[in-house]
C-alpha cells in the first residue's frame, strides 16, 4: 500500500497494490501494521455500506461528535465518486479547509478520514457502492453534520447534486 498525505493533516489517501497474473490481479486493502508503520494506526471494528443507485447522489457531510469520534477508511467498490473531508478541528492548522479525491473501483484507492473530521461523498455514475471501515464502533445519537454547501468551507463539487436528505440540505451555518 502507498500512502499520499492530504492537505489536511491526518487525511489521507491509501492506494492499493495489486498483484496481476493471467487469473487477474490481489490487493490487499487494509493492514494494521502496514497503516501503523506510515504512522497511521488504524484497527476498524465495523464495517458499513452505502448502496446509490442514481448518480448525483449526495451524502455528507457528517461526523460523529465526541466523545464517540470515528475514524473511518472510505473505498468505492463498485461506481465512482468524489470524496470529501473537512477539517472541523478548531485547533488544526487547517481549520476549515477541504480535500477531495475521485474514488473508484477501478483506481483502487481509499481515503482515511479521522477524527474531527466531516466526510461526504458525490456519486459521478450510477450504482455505485461505497464501503466504510469505522473505528470505534457507531454509536447512535451522536450523529453530527455541516452543510454540503457551506460557504464557511467553500467546497468544489464536480457537480450540483441530483438527489440528497432533507437532513443534510437542512444543517445550520458553521460556527467555530
Amino acid at each position: 500500500m502507498r500512502f499520499a498525505e492530504t492537505a489536511i493533516a491526518g487525511v489521507v489517501v491509501v492506494e492499493a497494490e495489486p498483484r496481476a497474473d493471467e487469473r487477474g490481479a490481489f490487493a490487499r486493502l487494509h493492514c494494521p501494521t502496514e497503516f501503523a508503520a506510515a504512522g497511521f494506526p488504524f484497527k476498524p471494528v465495523q464495517t458499513s455500506l452505502s448502496r446509490n443507485p442514481q448518480a448525483g447522489t449526495l451524502r455528507g457531510m457528517h461526523y460523529q461528535a465526541a466523545p464517540h469520534a470515528e475514524t473511518k477508511l472510505v473505498r468505492v467498490t463498485r461506481g465512482r465518486i468524489f470524496d470529501v473531508a473537512v477539517d472541523l478541528r478548531p485547533e488544526s492548522p487547517t481549520h476549515r479547509r477541504w480535500t477531495g479525491v475521485e474514488l473508484s473501483a477501478d483506481n483502487l484507492k481509499a481515503l482515511l478520514v479521522p477524527e474531527g473530521v466531516a466526510h461526504g461523498f458525490l456519486t459521478l455514475e450510477p450504482d455505485t457502492d461505497v464501503v466504510y471501515q469505522i473505528s470505534p464502533a457507531y454509536r447512535p445519537g451522536h450523529e453530527a453534520g455541516v452543510r454540503w454547501d457551506d460557504p464557511a468551507f467553500g467546497v468544489a463539487w464536480p457537480a450540483a447534486p441530483v438527489l440528497i436528505s432533507e437532513r443534510d440540505r437542512a444543517y445550520p451555518d458553521y460556527r467555530a
